[in-house]
C-alpha cells in the first residue's frame, strides 16, 4: 500500500510540475518567456502555417480539365484513355510534406505532358513562421527562374535568404522529388523538367508580353516561366515548357505544362499553354481555400 501511495503521489507531483512548466513558459498571448534574457522579457512565438495537410495530387485536377490539357489519340479505347487521365504519383520521400502527380498523352499532332507538385513548408525555428520560411523557399525558386527575388510577406519576422548573386541560377530543382512520369527526363523527352523548374540551357524565345514574369493575382505570391528548347541537339523540333509556381500560406504549388508538336517546323503557342496553366493554378488556389 505504501508503494501504491508513493507512486500515486509521484504521478501527481509530475503532473503538477508539467502544468506549472506550461503556464510559466506561455502567457497565452502568442509570446513566451525567455529565461536567458532575464525575468519579464518576452520573445514572440512564430505562427504555424495554415496548412497541415496537402491535396491528393492525382485527384486535384478535374477530368474535364485534363482532357483539354492532354488531347489523346482518338483510336484509344475507353480503358486506355482513363489510364492516361488517371495520372502517375510522383516518388517523394515524405508524402506528409511533398506530393506530386504527372500525366502524359500523345496525339497525332503533338505530345503533351502535365504535372503538379505540392510542397508543405515547415519551419523548425521558433523565431521564423512557416509562412516566412515558405516565402524564402519560393523566392529561391523565383530567382532560379531568372526573375527578381520575391518580396518577403508584410510584417515578416524572418530574414529572407539572400538570393544568389550574378547571373540567374540554372533552372533546376534539388527538391528530392523525382519528376512525375510524363514530364521531362522521366518521360525520356530530354527536357530535364522537374518539379520547380526546367533545365538550364533553354531558350527564352517567348512572344512580347508573355515573357517569364511575376503574377500579382495568384495566391500570396506567384510567377510564370516559359522556355522553348530543341528536342535534341541539332534538331529543328521545338518543345515549350510553361511553369506556374505560387505560394499560399506555407504551401508551394508548381505546375508544369509541356507541348511538343509532331511537325518539326511548328512552334508551340505560348499564349495557349500559359492560359491553360494559369487556369489550373487559379482552380488550385480555390481548392486550398476550401
Amino acid at each position: 500500500m505504501q508503494r501504491k501511495a508513493y507512486a500515486s503521489g509521484l504521478v501527481a507531483t509530475l503532473l503538477a510540475l508539467l502544468a506549472t512548466g506550461c503556464t510559466a513558459d506561455d502567457d497565452g498571448d502568442g509570446t513566451a518567456m525567455d529565461s536567458k534574457a532575464g525575468k519579464g522579457v518576452k520573445q514572440p512565438v512564430a505562427q504555424p502555417g495554415k496548412y497541415r495537410t496537402l491535396l491528393e495530387p492525382c485527384g486535384s485536377v478535374g477530368s474535364s480539365t485534363l482532357k483539354d490539357l492532354l488531347p489523346v489519340a482518338a483510336g484509344l479505347s475507353d480503358d486506355q484513355r482513363q489510364r492516361a487521365l488517371r495520372g502517375t504519383p510522383a516518388s517523394t520521400y515524405d508524402t506528409d510534406r511533398r506530393v506530386g502527380c504527372g500525366w502524359a498523352a500523345d496525339a497525332p499532332d503533338a505530345s503533351h505532358a502535365f504535372s503538379v507538385d505540392f510542397e508543405r513548408v515547415v519551419s523548425y525555428d521558433d523565431a521564423v513562421g512557416d509562412d516566412d520560411r515558405a516565402q524564402e523557399v519560393f523566392s529561391r525558386k523565383q530567382v532560379a527562374a531568372g526573375l527578381p527575388p520575391a518580396v518577403p510577406p508584410t510584417g515578416s519576422s524572418s530574414t529572407t535568404t539572400t538570393p544568389p548573386s550574378g547571373p540567374a541560377s540554372p533552372r533546376t530543382s534539388a527538391s528530392g522529388t523525382r519528376a512525375p512520369a510524363g514530364t521531362g527526363a522521366a518521360a525520356g523527352t530530354g527536357t530535364g523538367t522537374v518539379a520547380g523548374g526546367t533545365a538550364s540551357g533553354s531558350s527564352t524565345s517567348t512572344p512580347e508580353g508573355l515573357e517569364p514574369r511575376v503574377l500579382d493575382d495568384l495566391g500570396d505570391a506567384a510567377f510564370l516561366d516559359d522556355t522553348l528548347t530543341p528536342t535534341s541537339a541539332g534538331s529543328t523540333a521545338q518543345r515549350r515548357t510553361v511553369s506556374v509556381v505560387f505560394r499560399t500560406s506555407n504551401v508551394i504549388v508548381t505546375i508544369v505544362y509541356v507541348k511538343q508538336p509532331t511537325r518539326t517546323a511548328e512552334v508551340p503557342d505560348s499564349k495557349e499553354l500559359q492560359e491553360r496553366a494559369q487556369s489550373v493554378a487559379r482552380s488550385l488556389v480555390d481548392r486550398f481555400s476550401e
